[in-house]
């Protein structure tokens, strides 16, 4: 019989449920007529583009004169498309992320209650020391306006129209309830002020005294737990949000309500970790899937979710121990035509390619596991498990090796791995077989490989025959 693997990753509450991890794979919708409805793919490794002297990039931005600036460590660099590094100033802070966007003339960067400037005709930078320039969570752009939320209030600011500077006056306040803002984001030119326990909308009125004003029957009970975590991708925003009755929801905005895309188990998960006001989150498209990338520094963690299939993966970086952690990516921008993607903790910018097979020369391990097979509860002898895989693409003709292990108590506890190959270079009738896999009542199956060349999955085809015959 065909098993199928229809869901990305979805360990449940209970791993009697489903005991399904999907790591360094996403997952593609198939043609009707294919032999599998989903084939998963692997997800972009990393590849050096330049090396910073300082640790940890804090953002990266890609401005509308088609140039790439990035904050590492305290320094602010131009990054030309080359990808040479050329410093124009440093910030007063070495840590945190950094935000930034511009409205054609000048580029505004905010970390917390410090501000700059970068003047795209020159690459000039500076210091905004203004009274009435307090920072921010964030800083975004609409109608000519730069807009932030004033730090630890219920208000938000904007700069003069088409200018780096601000007046006193140029503020509102998030009237709709008396949560705290949080933090805000512009999109469809609507901006969302986003506070700890809902979200309201605001739009360009034209107003003489102060161009924007709430837009009424616009509110979203829903806030945010994370302010980094808030990002813009396809119209829609997304965040990890909490609310009145809780937490670790994430969710994306839908005509002006707050749909829920995250599930049980992802919000199971969520829960359990220390820490979850940190996460940073941002977006991006390859290959038509458009991706919100959501990651947890002190968890370690980064999850991933696929606008396309609305299933999450699990994107993580196998370190020198062998064990997971968080992806290498803290902060990212479109630029050059290239993915471009900033280290959390060196000095190294990479681009994330669909053509890179390693994480700048590190394996990158990826890990599918399939639902739980059981026949009414009767014990099984398991003849052949044969692994649905795009085969032949073996490198410097040597055979690729993966792996298959299986738990027999639900997934609780597993197995040793049994080795196999892809085969050799120019193999394509491979067929990775596994003989003889023994009995069980209910069996979770595991495949994980990391060799770096090309492949795909689609699921498994498995033999297997009650106990009793």
């Amino acid at each position: 019989m065909g098993v199928p693997l229809k869901l990305g990753a979805y360990e449940a509450k209970s791993i009697i449920a489903n005991a399904q991890r999907c790591v360094n794979l996403y997952v593609e919708q198939n043609p009707e007529d294919s032999p599998f409805p989903t084939t998963h793919y692997l997800m972009p490794g990393l590849e050096l583009k330049a090396t910073a002297e300082q640790n940890s990039w804090r953002g990266l931005y890609f401005a509308t004169n088609e140039k790439l600036y990035g904050v590492c460590g305290n320094r602010v660099y131009y990054i030309n498309d080359s990808f040479e590094l050329t410093e124009l100033g440093t910030m007063s802070s070495s840590s945190g992320q950094v935000n930034m966007i511009d409205n054609g003339r000048s580029v505004i960067l905010v970390s917390g209650s410090s501000g700059y400037t970068i003047t795209l005709s020159d690459n000039s930078f500076a210091a905004i020391n203004q009274s009435s320039f307090y920072g921010g969570a964030t800083v975004q752009y609409g109608d000519g306006y730069f807009v932030l939320p004033r730090p630890n209030s219920t208000q938000f600011y904007i700069s003069l129209v088409f200018e780096t500077n601000f007046d006193a006056l140029d503020f509102a306040g998030k009237t709709g309830f008396s949560d705290t803002l949080v933090t805000l984001q512009v999109t469809k030119r609507y901006i969302y002020l986003i506070g700890a326990l809902t979200c309201e909308v605001w739009y360009n009125s034209g107003g003489t005294a102060f161009p924007y004003e709430r837009m009424p029957g616009a509110f979203i009970q829903h806030g945010c737990v994370a302010p980094q975590s808030v990002a813009q991708m396809d119209g829609a925003i997304y965040w990890l949000s909490q609310s009145k009755e809780g937490k670790c929801i994430v969710v994306r905005t839908d005509n002006y309500e707050a749909k829920r895309i995250s599930t049980h188990a992802i919000e199971n998960e969520f829960q359990a970790y220390e820490k979850i006001d940190d996460a940073i989150g941002f977006t991006m498209q390859m290959e038509g899937h458009f991706w919100y990338v959501l990651t947890f520094p002190t968890a370690d963690k980064t999850w991933v979710f696929d606008l396309a299939s609305g299933q999450w993966t699990e994107w993580l970086w196998l370190d020198e121990q062998g064990q997971f952690r968080r992806h290498r990516a803290n902060c990212f921008a479109y630029a050059y035509g290239k993915l471009i993607m900033g280290d959390w903790e060196n000095g190294k910018l990479y681009e994330a390619t669909p053509d890179a097979l390693t994480d700048d020369g590190a394996p990158i391990s990826r890990l599918r596991s399939f639902p739980h097979m059981v026949d009414d509860g009767n014990r099984v002898a398991y003849r052949e498990f044969i692994a649905d895989f795009q085969v032949g693409e073996g490198a410097n003709s040597g055979a690729v090796p993966l792996y298959l292990r299986w738990s027999d108590t639900k997934g609780a506890s597993w197995g040793n791995y049994i080795e196999e190959s892809f085969g050799l270079e120019g193999d394509y009738l491979k067929s990775v077989q596994f003989q003889r896999l023994g009995m069980a009542r209910d069996r979770v199956f595991e495949l994980s490989w990391s060799a770096p060349v090309k492949t795909a999955l689609n699921g498994a085809f498995v033999q297997a025959n009650p106990a009793n015959q």
